[in-house]
């Protein structure tokens, strides 16, 4: 809910409304129409068309899926989190958004990136801005979002390599043409963690304007020594230049510096048959040097996007990204304990990177008729040039002569003396990616469609390794196929199948390094069966759900006996998710979801005998319930539960994190017309709970119970 939201169409109104009536019939058309109504008697004109929301539901298009079809057309479970919901529960981070998201959990990222888990594949790389690769390792600020989309599956037509079980792309607010408006944010919570927001428009003349976002936020916790601080600015032009052509210009700048808070280590003893747990009483205890541990993060990223309708069914888009990356951060982090006995073990290293990305993306969208066949025909291609340095330093205490030491815990821990005197890797990296792909989503009558299309990526790796001083290189090419059946009972509702595939080359999502045995292998592949329903039930109110099977082959993951190793294993996760988002009555707006996930590993073999473990860090069940209901046009109120099942910290199936249910709430007070106040209370009954890991002895602890008071103006 949150500000009035109105229909902000873009220039050349009559152009869009075209192109969405012939690829959805007369039953759209008449819709179309109406919004064309709507958007003559608002003059507030977006300059990019990226859809609208109502309240907390996205009702038309995903900018991620790369033609205008409705999401009710889309063979693909998707979930969409609005600018809406993420103000009504004052989230600060992308993790937060995703715990409200049916078969996506987050993880550790060792403190200091995002990485989460969608259908059991865990990623640190399938993030997207504007539908361009965004795959850096660091924590991605909200400030700026108009909406996220998460879509689900495996599906390298739309994003190329990775996405082995999905990718979470991020819309950003654009100019609004023809208005002038100053609004911001001020807001702090229990802990002293506060936040400042802006969000500034100004009208260009009458076919250009200026959009400009900004933040900077204070971090603490309940954790012992926790702190830091981000600040991100983004100026966003854009301009009409005529009814058929649009241009913007974006500019990002995000610098991050905390801690990097790696959590507390498990019970010792725990085996398959009798897992081990978090310890317990040690619950803010920092495991690592409040000194040493630190992580900063400077982007720069750049963009341009150019929108041309050369006639009212066929449109084309470029989009030109370059982002400069520069990341490091040191660990130094629990690898074992035996606190009863009053001893530790920590690990440590240190690592840094910098990475150059140039993105160049385009798209040619036909719709028409050939006989009694309806057509939405996309051909698009993309190339990417990605330049890494990497260099790891693991650590030396003086204590024990190399990176691991055991010694008595105290609270707070008192760390040994610690160096990292040389590189332990130090490597130089060049990627080249070279796709194209043709899509045609055929409408047979108006019941039936067809989705048919394929895309080719040629991967190439180049690797100067300077420490083993060797040159590696590899190049993949593959065909990666999408096939979607879909029937319409009722223009509003379909029933869906489909087949999608994707892969990940053997250099990883974050290609640091290539070795000879890498080399020789070929890339992951992930094949993703699906089975979905979606039900447009009232105009703002929509269910979806769907059943699916993803299965990876040749994955790899890091071996639980030996962390520097990594095996290589199969999986399968075959799982249901739902959701149900919108409003329900006058004033009452709810998102909902569940989803369960059965992740197993695929022929490991143990003793001559079939021994698969549960994927680490895969709740089977995740529930989820968020409510807002106004009771007046003054006064609101949220509510809101999430329930996350007992999870494995790791493959290795010896330590279990128990479940949990946790409840938030929230108030909602429109003090004038321009001002608004909330207070966000989380964790409402303080409940102890581990919502995340990274390995067996670095798991994340739970807020507790604390409150963020928020006050919300717009000029």
């Amino acid at each position: 809910m949150g500000m009035p939201v109105t229909l902000r169409w873009t220039a050349g109104a009559s152009f869009a409304a075209m192109v969405m009536v012939s690829l959805t019939g007369p039953a759209w058309a008449a819709a179309a129409e109406e919004a064309e109504a709507e958007a003559e008697v608002d003059d507030q004109r977006e300059i990019i068309v990226t859809g609208r929301n109502e309240g907390y539901l996205a009702l038309d298009i995903v900018r991620a899926a790369k033609t205008p079809t409705p999401l009710v057309d889309i063979p693909q479970a998707i979930s969409v989190y609005t600018r809406e919901q993420i103000e009504d529960q004052a989230l600060q981070d992308l993790a937060d958004v995703l715990r409200y998201t049916p078969g996506v959990s987050s993880n550790q990222g060792e403190g200091h990136r995002d990485q989460i888990s969608i259908r059991g594949q865990d990623t640190t790389a399938d993030f997207f801005v504007d539908g361009i690769r965004d795959d850096v390792q660091y924590y991605r600020p909200l400030y700026n979002l108009e909406r996220v989309e998460v879509l689900k599956g495996s599906n390298a037509l739309l994003f190329g390599r990775g996405g082995g079980g999905g990718v979470v792309n991020r819309v950003t607010k654009t100019p609004v043409l023809g208005e002038t408006f100053i609004a911001g944010s001020a807001s702090v919570d229990t802990f002293g963690a506060f936040a400042l927001t802006s969000d500034i428009n100004a009208a260009l003349g009458s076919a250009a304007g200026l959009r400009l976002n900004a933040m900077y936020e204070e971090f603490d916790n309940h954790r012992d020594f926790f702190g830091g601080n981000r600040i991100a600015i983004n100026p966003t032009i854009g301009a009409a230049l005529g009814e058929m052509t649009r241009l913007l210009f974006s500019y990002e700048y995000v610098d991050d510096d905390r801690i990097v808070d790696r959590g507390i280590p498990s019970t010792t003893g725990g085996t398959i048959a009798d897992p081990a747990r978090p310890v317990r009483g040690f619950y803010r205890t920092f495991f690592g040097s409040p000194q040493l541990n630190t992580t900063t993060l400077t982007a720069h990223i750049l963009r341009g996007r150019l929108e041309h309708g050369f006639t009212d069914s066929l449109r084309a888009d470029l989009t030109v990204q370059y982002a400069d990356y520069d990341k490091a951060y040191t660990n130094v982090f629990a690898a074992a304990s035996n606190l009863a006995a009053g001893r530790v073990t920590l690990d440590s290293y240190r690592d840094a990177q910098q990475r150059e990305n140039v993105f160049v993306q385009g798209n040619l969208v036909w719709t028409g008729q050939t006989g009694l066949l309806s057509h939405t025909l996309l051909a698009g291609f993309e190339y990417g040039d990605q330049q890494s340095a990497n260099q790891r330093q693991n650590g030396r205490f003086a204590a024990s002569g190399s990176n691991i030491v055991t010694f008595t815990f105290t609270d707070p821990l008192v760390v040994p003396a610690i160096t990292f005197p040389v590189n332990n890797r130090n490597t130089r990296s060049q990627v080249n990616v070279a796709s194209v792909y043709l899509q045609d989503q055929i409408g047979i009558g108006d019941h039936f469609d067809i989705v048919l299309g394929a895309r080719y990526d040629r991967f190439e790796i180049d690797v100067n390794d300077i420490v083993a001083n060797r040159l590696l290189s590899r190049t993949d090419s593959e065909w990666s196929p999408r096939l979607g059946l879909i029937f319409k009972p009722m223009e509003a509702m379909s029933l869906y199948a489909s087949y999608t595939k994707t892969f990940l080359p053997r250099s990883g999502d974050q290609f640091l390094s290539l070795t000879p045995a890498q080399a020789t292998l070929a890339p992951e592949a992930f094949d993703n069966y699906e089975f979905g329903a979606k039900w447009d039930i009232a105009e703002n109110l929509r269910v979806s759900a769907a059943i699916f099977q993803l299965d990876r082959e040749n994955g790899v993951v890091v071996d639980p006996a030996n962390p520097a190793n990594s095996i290589l294993t199969g999986s399968r996760t075959r799982g249901f998710e739902a959701q149900f988002t919108g409003q329900i009555l006058p004033g009452w707006q709810i998102n909902a979801g569940y989803s369960y996930l059965d992740a197993d590993e695929r022929g490991r073999v143990v003793a001559g005998a079939l021994a698969n473990r549960s994927i680490g860090q895969v709740p089977r069940h995740m529930a989820s319930l968020w409510n807002r209901y106004d009771i007046d046009d003054r006064l609101g109120i949220g509510l809101g539960v999430t329930h996350q099942a007992s999870q494995f910290a790791s493959i290795s199936n010896t330590v279990r994190m128990p479940a949990f249910t946790r409840v938030d709430a929230a108030l909602f007070l429109k003090l004038t017309d321009r001002i608004e106040a909330q207070l966000n209370v989380e964790n409402l009954f303080d409940t102890r709970y581990f919502p995340a890991s990274h390995n067996d002895n670095n798991i994340t602890t739970g807020e507790p119970i604390n409150a963020r008071f928020t006050v919300r103006a717009r000029f």
